[in-house]
């Protein structure tokens, strides 16, 4: 929430769409859960694609939702706004590991305790393109993080965090870059 408290700040328009009115009407079945997320998804995509002008960028950054292709296929088969020439709306996410590793939720305390039982020595932050697979997009920025001996699992976190309120921003420019081009 403290997104939407700083895009207000910032006079940017924002709007709140939650998956939980989704889940309420279907049962909490395996099929239920699907229909509710695919339901959800497509719903998103049609108020992104709604959007005027039209958003040439979408970052995911802490959101947590492993989209269906009732998202992702029609966002990239959107066309960006003016000046922007390139088929799709490239969608960017932030996770904390590097490619190949650790994807999907709480990565930072596997990548930990893979430290902490000696079996990795780093750890790290990505941004990728995002796809169907969890966290396997292509990587736009990398960044390792070495995993101390006898850090805390809060030690780790809060340095994981420092550089990933960076490597987000640097992402994104980089992306936005070459889409200007």
């Amino acid at each position: 929430m403290e997104g939407l408290k700083r895009a207000e700040r910032a006079n940017i328009p924002t709007t709140y769409h939650n998956l939980l009115a989704y889940k309420k009407k279907h049962p909490q079945t395996p099929e239920g859960v699907a229909t509710a997320r695919a339901q959800y998804d497509a719903d998103l995509a049609d108020i992104i694609l709604k959007l005027q002008p039209r958003p040439d960028l979408i970052v995911c950054a802490g959101w947590m939702h492993i989209f269906t292709p009732s998202f992702l296929s029609p966002i990239a088969s959107a066309s960006p706004s003016p000046p922007f020439t390139t088929s799709g709306i490239r969608v960017i996410n932030l996770h904390p590991a590097l490619p190949g590793e650790f994807a999907g939720a709480n990565a930072i305390e596997r990548a930990w305790e893979a430290g902490r039982k000696g079996e990795i020595k780093r750890t790290g932050v990505m941004i990728h393109e995002l796809i169907e697979e969890v966290d396997a997009g292509e990587a736009i920025l990398t960044q390792e993080v070495e995993i101390k001996e006898g850090e805390t699992l809060d030690g780790l976190a809060e340095r994981m965090h420092k550089v990933e309120h960076g490597l987000i921003v640097d992402g994104t420019r980089r992306v936005l870059g070459g889409l200007a081009r």
